[in-house]
């Protein structure tokens, strides 16, 4: 993705870095982080082609054309690197951590000189993901800075990076934008207005993942879940069937966040219902509900091990049935 197609909170981490970039300011390891689908992996890939770039364009940015962004556009530019998950030794499937051979290679192509005279860079997307190990071995590297070598580190979850890794670098934040500029961005990628609304309210102000789910069809879901919660507190549907239809494809997480949220966003409507006037609510069911959030989310984790994952979803909506016992219906789709 060029600059010219950035969302607005990309340009402002972009421009900030680019100042740190001409100011002599840019330190040897930088960390990028905030949620994930932001785009932080964009704005690090700019960044790297602007500072191999041997002719800049009038704006200050990579031109495109010289020597260096073309070998930049094919991915055989000698002096970038980006790391990410490989294959197990089997190449079955993709590795789930980073390993220490990555992060040695790392280490031993930042002490090579720059084929084009320039700068080495390379990128570790997601950074989180490196094994106790390897951070070791990040770490003596980011602690052996050479003149013109940069390690970037990408990450939605930077607090999972040990706090010696994270304190010698500097961080450049993609905090979510204002709810106006999101609306104004989601409708820029075709997205009808009230869908766009629903979708951002959903996705609690995120506009990237609003658009992944906009994009996917997601929001559809959303709307079933919310009509599922509300058929099982009403009686109208049973805890065992809708376990067996949330678990039988492959979009049993989402469902369970999708359920945690709107928990969530229940137990909120039930402290301000008071406070603008629509009468006493059940501070019990309240707390029940703050703690089917927990739940859910706990059995989100659940999934990801051998449990048998229609078990664990109907023990939820049970759950669900007797935290919302006596409630009116209002969980309709939205």
């Amino acid at each position: 993705m060029s600059v010219s197609g950035f969302a607005p909170w990309q340009r402002r981490a972009y421009e900030a870095a680019r100042a740190r970039m001409d100011g002599g300011g840019l330190a040897h390891g930088l960390l990028f982080c905030g949620p994930a689908h932001l785009g932080k992996r964009a704005v690090a890939e700019a960044l790297a082609r602007r500072m191999l770039c041997t002719s800049r364009d009038a704006h200050g940015n990579a031109c495109g054309a010289c020597r260096g962004c073309e070998l930049f556009a094919a991915g055989t530019h000698p002096d970038y690197r980006f790391v990410s998950f490989i294959p197990n030794k089997e190449g079955t499937r993709l590795r789930t951590e980073l390993v220490i051979e990555q992060i040695r290679e790392v280490s031993e192509r930042l002490t090579l000189t720059p084929q084009y005279g320039g700068a080495q860079i390379v990128v570790i997307d997601p950074a989180d993901a490196i094994n106790h190990a390897a951070c070791n071995a990040l770490l003596k590297t980011l602690e052996e800075p050479q003149p013109d070598r940069y390690l970037w580190l990408v990450t939605a979850h930077p607090a999972r990076l040990p706090a010696t890794i994270r304190s010698r670098c500097q961080r450049l934040e993609f905090p979510l934008p204002p709810h106006d500029e999101a609306l104004t961005w989601l409708q820029q990628q075709g997205h009808a207005a009230k869908a766009t609304d629903e979708a951002l309210q959903a996705a609690r102000g995120h506009p990237g993942l609003a658009h992944a789910w906009l994009a996917e069809g997601r929001i559809a879901l959303r709307r079933e879940v919310a009509g599922d919660l509300s058929h099982l507190t009403s009686g109208k549907a049973a805890a065992v069937q809708t376990a067996q239809r949330w678990t039988a494809d492959g979009d049993a997480d989402l469902r369970l966040r999708f359920a945690a949220e709107i928990a969530l966003e229940q137990a909120v409507l039930e402290q301000v219902a008071p406070a603008q006037g629509a009468g006493l609510t059940d501070p019990r069911r309240t707390r029940r509900l703050a703690a089917w959030f927990d739940t859910a989310n706990r059995t989100r984790d659940l999934l990801r091990t051998t449990v048998r994952a229609d078990l664990a979803v109907t023990e939820l909506l049970l759950a669900w049935r007797d935290a919302t016992a006596g409630q009116v219906e209002r969980m309709g789709a939205r």
